[in-house]
């Protein structure tokens, strides 16, 4: 990440539901999760489970494992709260390609490998938690929504921990022929904010957080990324596909006035960073834009902006969440990942956009925003803050 060393390169091969030989897409690439080996899960998980749920399972294992989360709470005390919007779509798309081209029998497995919930179901079941486990599906803000909320069960004490974060592995024929119908993916690659931007790039992935009350962390000498210190959301209740600068502005400002309950009086002037949705759209970078804008006010203009989606593509559910992840790595190192493929920033967005490098960060301004806008007007943000020795 602090390379800039993107994980988008050329389609190959062919994909779950593909019939023809060659996929038709003017599109020429995506951002492919390389080398998953599903073998190291049991074989009933894999027969139940599709890609997708089978990266948030990894995950969370490695989150589970990192943290020891177990050594501390009960697993009935503990919450797993997904984002996947998407579920199962290999499953999906190759059951019906067969079914409707050889009238092939749909085996049982079927329904349980495109649940959208079924990565987190089998979080829960691996690791004996009978806390509320639930997946949330909110198109692209389903992995920022599912922190958010995981976060607010912590901090209230419904739960003494949770497991969140998204998984999505959207790859498929179909899929990539709906997106490459709506004329939004760019034919070369993502180039978030930049002058010469001409779409976004697909992607697939999970990312996985273990959240506990800090003061629990730090007493059991765990490793803490980050402290989580608030959370937005909002609706633009406008359009589809059509986002407003005010629903995105809205969600942004209460993550800011959220931070206040973890004692942030001025969050607006400690933002050091924002992990923009940033999807590499002519609409969405300039919507987004204006929302940063309305939401920090004069500070806009010398906060600096990045989109990781110019590295790992657009993972849809799943994007929220390695964003999240992201911001957290850019925060513990104190370091902030550039726009890879950006060389020139878009004049008229008026933001201090990454480019050329990581930079480090201001030590005066220790909090970020990772802001996630979706289809149907659906706006998260998650506040962050850097905990500094």
């Amino acid at each position: 990440m602090f390379a800039g060393q993107s994980g988008i390169a050329a389609l190959e091969g062919s994909f779950p539901g593909q019939l023809a030989p060659q996929p038709g897409l003017r599109f020429k690439a995506t951002a492919t999760v390389r080398d998953f080996d599903p073998a190291q899960l049991p074989s009933t998980v894999l027969m139940s489970t599709d890609r997708s749920a089978q990266f948030g399972i990894v995950a969370a294992q490695q989150a589970v494992e990192q943290s020891g989360v177990f050594s501390r709470y009960e697993a009935a005390n503990v919450a797993v709260v997904t984002g996947c919007a998407c579920g199962g779509r290999a499953a999906d798309e190759d059951a019906s390609r067969e079914l409707y081209t050889r009238n092939a029998r749909v085996p049982p497995a079927v329904i349980l490998r495109t649940m959208a919930s079924s990565g987190a179901s089998h979080i829960a079941t691996q690791h004996g938690i009978t806390g509320p486990v639930l997946n949330l599906a909110t198109a692209c803000a389903s992995g920022t929504h599912a922190i958010g909320m995981a976060f607010h069960m912590v901090r209230s004490g419904m739960v003494s921990a949770a497991i969140a974060g998204g998984h999505e592995a959207p790859l498929t024929f179909g899929f990539l022929r709906a997106w490459d119908s709506m004329r939004v993916v760019s034919p070369t690659q993502c180039r978030p904010f930049s002058r010469d931007r001409d779409g976004m790039t697909l992607g697939e992935g999970a990312a996985m957080l273990v959240l506990e009350p800090l003061e629990e962390a730090l007493s059991r000498g765990v490793r803490v990324y980050a402290e989580v210190v608030g959370f937005g959301m909002s609706a633009d209740a406008h359009h589809v596909t059509q986002p407003q600068a005010a629903g995105a502005a809205l969600a942004l400002t209460r993550a800011l006035a959220d931070s206040r309950q973890s004692g942030i009086e001025d969050a607006q002037e400690q933002i050091g960073y924002i992990n923009a949705h940033g999807t590499g759209t002519l609409a969405n970078d300039a919507i987004e834009a204006e929302a940063i804008h309305r939401a920090l006010g004069d500070s806009a203009q010398r906060t600096p902006v990045g989109s990781t989606k110019s590295l790992t593509g657009h993972g849809i559910g799943a994007a929220g969440a390695i964003e999240a992840l992201a911001t957290v790595l850019a925060l513990e190192r104190g370091r902030l990942p550039h726009t890879a493929g950006v060389t020139e920033a878009d004049p008229a967005l008026k933001l201090d956009v990454l480019l050329a490098d990581a930079r480090d960060m201001d030590s005066a301004h220790p909090m970020a925003l990772s802001n996630s806008l979706a289809f149907g007007g659906l706006n998260a943000v998650l506040a962050f803050r850097r905990l500094i020795p």
